[in-house]
This record gives structure tokens, C-alpha cells and sequence, in this order.
């Protein structure tokens, strides 16, 4: 009894470690509860004695079983149960508040969105690497590839996370600051900021599908588009767009880090003057999100 008592807390040592992996390479508190869960299956079953670096050894443990669940999310093309689909026109409300807190202040909401479109093996070479500095020797046995080919999936996800290999564009860093300070007063129902963001002819226009979801078809004027967006967009972050056209700074909204609809944003000078939002899956397909 002293010994598994022993064992069971060197393994709660490592907890909040394994926990805080799971949460960044799953992206939902759930499945990472579930992730940890398995992974203290596994460990009462192995020789916890005879292991040198436990830690090390447990975040092995737990990458393979987060990337079966990734891979198996992938293959059911579902998102976790706690990912609920965001009425459009509220821009848009949390089904969890705290997660979503969570999910922003540990990774970003940008980020999330990211690396949810990159392959299971991706992301976790990228988390793990560059999140958590593990090795790229010891990711290379979890995803099944020799090191150089590991280190290549992380070299492939940091770019799809920075936006590609094209250096900052000082305009669009501007813009984005610009739309990251019009969400924050959105957020902060802050209605006089928001106007004062706003052409006084800015508009908001929404495509069939935000409309079947719920957005109002269009808006027009500062007013009318400020009061649309005030109290409201936790769910919603700024982000690079890469589009046909090229790179753009927009808004994503991405309740749980699953990205639902991007707003296309226009200015003229420093002021906004009008906001498209795009649901139609079909269209979502062809824009990606950079994290910056």
C-alpha cells in the first residue's frame, strides 16, 4: 500500500505538466481530462520503478494517446462534445465562459484556430516542441517518424502558424492592432469606442449562411454596426487571413478554438468601414488563419 501510494504521488507531481499538454494539443478541457485519465491507466500498469525520467517518460505516454484522439476526431470529422455552435448574430456567446478564458489566455485564441487545421502528426510536433521544449528525439517515437521528418512537421506547422515565410507587413500588423483594440471595446460594451473606430458609413453585411445561423443580413452605420458588436465578439480574435486575394487582417470567431466564420474587414485610414462575414463552409475552405 506505501508503494502505490508512493507511485501515486510522483505521479500527481506531474499532473498539472501533463494537463496543461493535453489542453494545448487537444484544445478542449474534456478530452484533456480524458487524455490524463488514460494515460494514469497505462502508467498503473508499467514498472514505475524502473523508469529513469518519469516525466519524460509520461509526456510519451500522453502524446501517443492525444494523437490517437486527434486521429480519430480527424477520422469522424466531429468536434469535441463541449464545442457547441455559436449563434452568428451574438458574435458570439461562450457555451463555457471559464474554458474559453482558459483556452485564450494559455495559447491564444488565434493559435487555436491554427493548429486545429494541421494533421494530427503536426501538431503534435509543434506543441510539444515548441510549447513544452521537448526534443525533437523524443516526439520522433510518438508520431512514428525517424527525427529529421519530425523536426520537418514542426518546421511545417510553424509556418502555417506565422502566416508563411513572408516577413511583417507593417500595414497589416496596424489593421490588426486596430481590429484587436475594436474587439476589446466590443468585449467591454465600451459603445462610444466603437464609434469612434467606425466610419460613420460603416457597414455589416453577412453571407446566406451567417443569415440562416442567425446575423442580420446587413447594417448600416456606425451606430447600427457598433451596437451589433457591444457586449459581445468573446469568442472572436484577430487574426491574418489568407485569402485568393492575398493576406489580410480580419476576425475570426472560433468558439473553443473551432473556427465557425471569419469577418472580412475594410478600412479606410485608421477608421473600419465595413465588416463581411463568410459562413458558407465552402468559402471558409479556401481562407487560412495565421496566428501572426
Amino acid at each position: 500500500m506505501h508503494e502505490k501510494e508512493f507511485l501515486a504521488a510522483r505521479l500527481d507531481e506531474q499532473r498539472g505538466h501533463l494537463r496543461a499538454v493535453a489542453y494545448r494539443i487537444l484544445g478542449s478541457l474534456s478530452e484533456a481530462e480524458d487524455a490524463l485519465q488514460e494515460t494514469w491507466l497505462k502508467a498503473s500498469r508499467a514498472e514505475l520503478g524502473e523508469i529513469d525520467n518519469l516525466p519524460g517518460w509520461l509526456t510519451t505516454v500522453l502524446g501517443r494517446v492525444c494523437l490517437d484522439m486527434l486521429r480519430a476526431r480527424k477520422a469522424r470529422r466531429e468536434t469535441p462534445l463541449d464545442d457547441e455552435p455559436a449563434p452568428l448574430v451574438r458574435l458570439v456567446h461562450r457555451a463555457d465562459p471559464e474554458e474559453e478564458a482558459l483556452l485564450a489566455d494559455s495559447v491564444g485564441l488565434a493559435m487555436l484556430v491554427v493548429l486545429d487545421t494541421l494533421s494530427p502528426a503536426e501538431r503534435i510536433a509543434f506543441v510539444l516542441h515548441d510549447m513544452f521544449a521537448v526534443p525533437f528525439e523524443e516526439i520522433a517515437p510518438i508520431v512514428d517518424r525517424g527525427t529529421a521528418t519530425t523536426q520537418k512537421l514542426a518546421s511545417r506547422a510553424r509556418r502555417r502558424v506565422r502566416g508563411g515565410d513572408a516577413g511583417p507587413d507593417p500595414d497589416l500588423a496596424r489593421r490588426r492592432a486596430a481590429i484587436a483594440a475594436f474587439l476589446a471595446a466590443a468585449r467591454d460594451g465600451n459603445f462610444a469606442a466603437l464609434l469612434e473606430m467606425l466610419d460613420p458609413d460603416a457597414v455589416f453585411r453577412a453571407d446566406a449562411t451567417a443569415v440562416t445561423l442567425g446575423s442580420r443580413a446587413e447594417l448600416k452605420g456606425a451606430a447600427a454596426v457598433a451596437e451589433a458588436f457591444s457586449g459581445r465578439a468573446q469568442g472572436a480574435c484577430a487574426a491574418l487571413l489568407g485569402t485568393a486575394a492575398g493576406m489580410a487582417a480580419g476576425v475570426v470567431v472560433a468558439p473553443l478554438g473551432r473556427m465557425s466564420m471569419v469577418l472580412a474587414v475594410t478600412f479606410a485610414g485608421d477608421r473600419i468601414t465595413a465588416f463581411d462575414v463568410i459562413a458558407d463552409p465552402a468559402r471558409l475552405a479556401g481562407v487560412t488563419v495565421a496566428a501572426g
